[in-house]
């Protein structure tokens, strides 16, 4: 899949940038979500779940606190076969989208979630709401193409990344998405112009910048602009 995969949201450069802007408890907030990343990272769930229910305690209003313990919690219940952690990731992911309703990480999260414990109708359900509520956001489209994908729907994850880019042209996310699934469906030409559209938009993608260099290498060609031909004079 070209779509990240859930995990918890990085906020170091907010603990910069907003430390002129924020007070104690909001800067010690992001310093202890930044150390539970950390942690999370470094694969030690359950300290990093530590730090993110202490900055949930520092900050209840912050909801990327709420994220990132549901994903640990998320995490350590699939490793470990725990109901009772994705029981409460499930209750987390929810608490953080009433703080920010339109949290895209914790949307990507809760689906999986409900994916993986049988729940697919319920996921489909889950972003086909954030769709309606949310409808000049490409995010909750390009969530909601995952999903479709996933399910072997492509035609139509194809047309939700299509609307999820007259939305918002430049979303590298969504043209990434978009190059794969033609390049999948046979489409050489357009995917490679996808492909070199979210390039230029975001160079640090090392796959795509190979999936351009086969695709260019197999002797496949973007499609050309189209031109405009002057009528004739008739006078």
């Amino acid at each position: 899949m070209d779509y990240p995969s859930y995990c918890p949201a990085w906020i170091a450069a907010a603990l910069v940038a907003g430390a002129a802007a924020t007070g104690c408890t909001q800067m010690t907030s992001q310093a202890l979500n930044s150390e539970g990343v950390r942690l999370y990272q470094s694969g030690s769930y359950q300290q990093a779940a530590d730090q993110f229910q202490r900055a949930i305690a520092s900050n209840p209003k912050n909801a990327s606190g709420y994220y990132n313990l549901a994903a640990s919690l998320h995490k350590t219940g699939k490793l470990f076969n725990r109901t009772e952690d994705l029981a409460r990731a499930e209750q987390l992911y929810n608490q953080c989208l009433e703080y920010d309703p339109d949290h895209t990480e914790c949307y990507r999260g809760l689906a999986v979630l409900l994916t993986e414990t049988s729940r697919q109708d319920a996921a489909f359900r889950l972003l086909n709401g954030w769709v309606a509520r949310s409808p000049k956001l490409a995010d909750p489209r390009i969530e909601l193409a995952r999903l479709l994908e996933e399910t072997n729907n492509d035609a139509q994850a194809t047309t939700r990344l299509v609307a999820a880019i007259a939305i918002d042209p430049h979303n590298s996310r969504a043209l990434t998405a978009l190059g794969r699934l033609r390049e999948e469906a046979g489409d050489r030409a357009q995917a490679l112009a996808n492909y070199q559209r979210s390039l230029a938009i975001n160079r640090f993608q090392p796959q795509i910048a190979a999936r351009v260099a086969a695709l260019q290498a197999s002797g496949a060609a973007a499609p050309s602009m189209p031109t405009v031909t002057p009528p004739a004079d008739t006078r």
